[in-house]
């Protein structure tokens, strides 16, 4: 299973958004910079964000890209769908159904049944992790978890 670097870049310049206390917000120079991408990359990704509502862009000398709202109430798996869509979805099956008109398995399909299983398993994590937990959190390294996170109530946006 693999993330796109869509949505790793994409939630890294968000994170970089978050962090700043720059009245204007950052500037696309600015998170190519932190980020280490292209001003073209990181213009493509929040174009995306600003499109579905994630950061505002203000134009201007002083302009730069702010949150659209708290960072808390910005979810992981909200992100990760507006940048690259989820894992599983309803038309996966439609997608891979071979040469046929109809998958052969419509009916009776193990398989489907495994992307379920995994895409509700992600939701069920991505969506209880906020942007601010990311922001709040110490760099992740191999025995650093997201448990007390996970473990909290769903909250809907």
């Amino acid at each position: 299973m693999k993330f796109s670097s869509q949505e790793e870049y994409g939630l890294r310049c968000l994170i970089q958004i978050a962090r700043t206390g720059k009245p204007g917000g950052l500037t696309i120079p600015e998170i190519s910079r932190a980020e280490a991408l292209s001003q073209t990359h990181v213009a493509k990704l929040l174009m995306i964000l600003r499109k579905d509502g994630f950061i505002l862009a203000a134009r201007g000398q002083a302009g730069g890209y702010t949150l659209a709202r708290p960072a808390a109430e910005i979810s992981v798996g909200q992100v990760l769908e507006s940048l690259g869509g989820k894992l599983y979805d309803g038309e996966f099956c439609e997608r891979h159904r071979g040469q046929v008109d109809i998958c052969r398995h419509a009916v009776d399909c193990s398989v489907r049944s495994v992307w379920q299983v995994i895409q509700h398993a992600v939701d069920d994590v991505v969506n209880r992790i906020s942007l601010a937990d990311l922001i709040e959190s110490a760099p992740v390294s191999s025995n650093v978890t997201f448990s007390d996170r996970v473990n909290r109530p769903l909250t809907t946006s």
